[in-house]
């Protein structure tokens, strides 16, 4: 039975903060008043202004509750119903235009219970207005209802006076289970949800970052919605417990419930048509289009949801996109694409700068009897059409699946790799250094993307888009030496009866690798714990995929060296100060951020001993990150240049002249193989074939001459090419 509650009339508007939650000594205004910082000065109607009213047909259940500015012209409110305590700004006889609406200033038809207006407001035709504090030259039209209640959190995480733990928002991100859930709040960051997400064994640290969610807010009942100035609402059926920022654009929504909306003049949020949000955080500058439905989310800064997208327990990152598609138990890093209508992406941890092809279902296909596990992906992770993955995977950064259904779970350690489903041959292929080889265009053009689309205008995280970096070349080391181990491995197994132990197989598979024996194309090269199952996975094209690691390696620290020399007046001061005897660290993928992991672990320790003692301070460990970042990667890079030579002595100049020639042929071949990668869709004749002539195909593709990221990329060779020999003639 629906409990009908029957109070009487005089008590509509009044009576918001139930009297058991009521502080002592405080009236239910009392955060209204705190909160409601428009400076307008009110005053009481006067009898000439009560008649108006009345004559237009409003009504009050107490004239003496309607405060109004010295600017209020009662002309401009007609047919509307007031309850409770209502105090209206400035109204004058002008209207306001948003994008062709055009509506006058004032409130009409519409029923208000408690709210304050700004100055020059447009209320026309909104059935049940409650409780908001709405700014200057809003416009809110044809709204059936928009409310709030005196336990609205907004979409945080928080526990309201009086009410039970389990009524606690939680993000259920990376697993199924709840076993990685995190606690909402307006401001996460993509690294803040990371490091609650994953540390899941670290209870200090947990403990502490509930008790910083919990210092953020006030658990008293009372707090009102509010609508930021120039926002434009309109055509929308249920707005509750919203808080907005200004400037927002809402039009058309089904329900909008226990949402903050962040917004600001430079970077406005957009919601359309269809929409239903509940239990979420929507960061400043996102669009959210056209029946996307989204339940306990975060939407970080700059990020889209459109064209039926759903997203459910999922955290995504700054200026990333998803279309058509479903997304649960995900947290997403930023730079992530997913179109298409029958795309899934379910219990992921997903790092960014990836891209989601029409068709995958990563994750969404149970394996087991319990809830899905999870899927994690290194940065630039790339499934093809139609690939299907089963839990819980793995994946290095930048891998690249060929269309298939993948019918076990995979461990994929070798980064920049193409991974094939082989059916007909019962076997799994890898192609090491796929995306060196074969497709560099896409990959720099990627990381030159997502650097030129960044929309953040407040940058509270270092998000790395290099496809080289402390993380990604930490991996191809890795990648080294499982490749020398699988040689090894290939070679005796061939040529013995028994194979060694791996210390005696890497270091064979490394002497061949290094001379790039031709042998190695005789043997059939095997990855061990790659996929769950007893069939084979091979490793293909070895040989130039090592050798491009190793070349990219070196790339990545000559790059280095120049940036460090070419600032430098005194550059045999500044070789003699390169880093020595230092040793390649590891890293951790921070939300897009990356951070030594011995600094990230001293940081775990300091918040669980209290020296970090709130979000604000978590931030600021990010900001610290990134103003020292330069440093620490210049010091990765040099120790990984020292790895590959065998040697930390003190760099010659004749050493770091040899570095600046071979950093230049790297980044012609680099700049070639973009080249050529974009050519094959030129010459390739089944892409050809539609067009009659090649004046036709360059008019409609563009002609590849003219292409402006292949020519800034032939600028930026020359670039490099014209500070090296300027420094090889200093040092000469």
């Amino acid at each position: 039975m629906n409990k009908i509650i029957k109070r009487p009339i005089q008590d509509i508007g009044y009576g918001f903060i139930e009297p058991d939650f009521l502080p002592k000594g405080k009236n239910e205004y009392h955060l209204r008043n705190l909160q409601n910082r428009n400076g307008i000065s009110y005053r009481n109607l006067t009898a000439s202004e009560i008649e108006m009213l009345v004559r237009n047909d409003n009504s009050s259940d107490n004239w003496n509750n309607i405060l109004v500015s010295d600017a209020f012209n009662p002309a401009l409110v007609k047919k509307c119903t007031f309850f409770g305590l209502v105090r209206i700004g400035k109204l004058e006889s002008v209207y306001l235009e948003f994008k062709n609406l055009r509506l006058p200033v004032g409130l009409y038809n519409s029923t208000i219970i408690s709210c304050d207006f700004g100055d020059n407001v447009v209320i026309d035709n909104v059935s049940y207005l409650a409780h908001y504090i709405i700014g200057n030259d809003v416009m809110i039209t044809n709204v059936q209802e928009l409310a709030t209640t005196s336990v609205a959190k907004f979409g945080n995480g928080v526990v309201k006076d009086g009410e039970a733990e389990d009524i606690r928002i939680k993000l259920e991100v990376c697993n199924e289970n709840g076993g990685r859930a995190i606690i909402p709040f307006n401001g996460m960051l993509p690294g803040d949800a990371f490091l609650w997400a994953k540390y899941r064994n670290d209870e200090k640290l947990l403990k502490k970052f509930l008790q910083f969610t919990e210092n953020k807010f006030n658990k008293q009942r009372g707090y009102y919605g509010k609508i930021g100035d120039r926002c434009v609402i309109k055509n929308s059926r249920m707005i509750k417990d919203v808080w907005m920022g200004s400037d927002v654009y809402l039009k058309g929504a089904n329900k909008v419930k226990n949402i903050t909306i962040n917004s600001t003049p430079e970077a406005r949020t957009q919601i359309g048509e269809g929409c239903e949000l509940v239990n979420g955080i929507i960061g400043e500058g996102c669009k959210v289009f056209y029946g996307v439905k989204a339940v306990r989310f975060i939407m970080a800064s700059h990020s889209q949801l459109k064209y039926g997208a759903r997203l459910i327990n999922s955290y995504l990152g700054n200026n990333a996109t998803i279309s058509c598609c479903e997304v649960l138990n995900s947290l997403i890093f930023p730079f992530h694409e997913q179109h298409h209508n029958n795309s899934f992406l379910c219990a992921s941890l997903i790092n960014g700068q990836s891209n989601m092809a029409a068709g995958a279902t990563v994750g969404s296909n149970h394996n087991s009897r319990a809830a899905d596990g999870e899927i994690v992906a290194g940065r630039g992770f790339w499934p093809g059409l139609m690939v299907s993955l089963k839990h819980n995977s793995r994946f290095a950064s930048f891998t690249i699946l060929s269309k298939g259904s993948y019918p076990a779970e995979l461990d994929i350690r070798i980064p920049f790799c193409l991974v094939s489903d082989d059916p007909a041959r019962n076997q799994l292929v890898v192609v090491p250094g796929y995306w060196f080889n074969y497709n560099l265009y896409a990959l720099t053009r990627n990381e030159w993307k997502y650097k030129a689309r960044d929309q953040r205008t407040e940058i509270r995280q270092h998000i790395e888009t290099a496809f080289l970096a402390p993380d990604s070349v930490n991996e191809l080391f890795e990648g080294l030496e499982l490749m020398c181990l699988f040689t090894g491995r290939a070679w005796y197994r061939k040529h013995e009866e028994n194979i060694p132990d791996p210390v005696t197989c890497k270091q064979k598979g490394k002497t061949l690798l290094d001379a790039n024996d031709p042998v190695i194309d005789t043997l059939e090269i095997l990855a061990e714990g790659f996929e769950n199952s007893h069939r084979k996975v091979v490793v293909s094209k070895i040989r130039l995929g090592y050798q491009s690691f190793l070349r990219m390696i070196r790339f990545y620290g000559i790059n280095q060296l120049v940036l460090q020399l070419q600032q430098s007046t005194d550059l045999y001061g500044s070789i003699q100060q390169l880093p020595l005897h230092n040793r390649r660290n590891s890293w951790v993928n921070v939300g897009g951020q990356l951070i030594p992991d011995e600094d990230l672990k001293l940081f775990r320790k300091q918040v669980g001993t209290g020296r970090i003692k709130s979000w604000d301070d978590v931030h600021a460990f990010y900001a610290e990150q990134a103003e020292q970042y330069p440093e620490k990667l210049l010091f990765h890079a040099m120790a990984s240049l020292s790895e590959l030579t065998g040697s930390d002595s003190i760099w010659s100049a004749e050493s770091v002249i040899g570095l600046l020639k071979e950093g230049k042929k790297t980044l012609q071949w680099i700049t070639d193989g973009i080249y050529k990668s974009r050519l094959k869709d030129y010459q390739n004749p089944f892409r050809r074939m539609v067009y009659e002539n090649e004046t036709e195909m360059n008019l409609v593709m563009g002609s590849l001459e003219d292409n402006s990221f292949i020519k800034a990329k032939k600028d930026a060779c020359k670039k490099f090419a014209q500070t090296a020999d300027a420094l090889i003639r200093r040092l000469s």
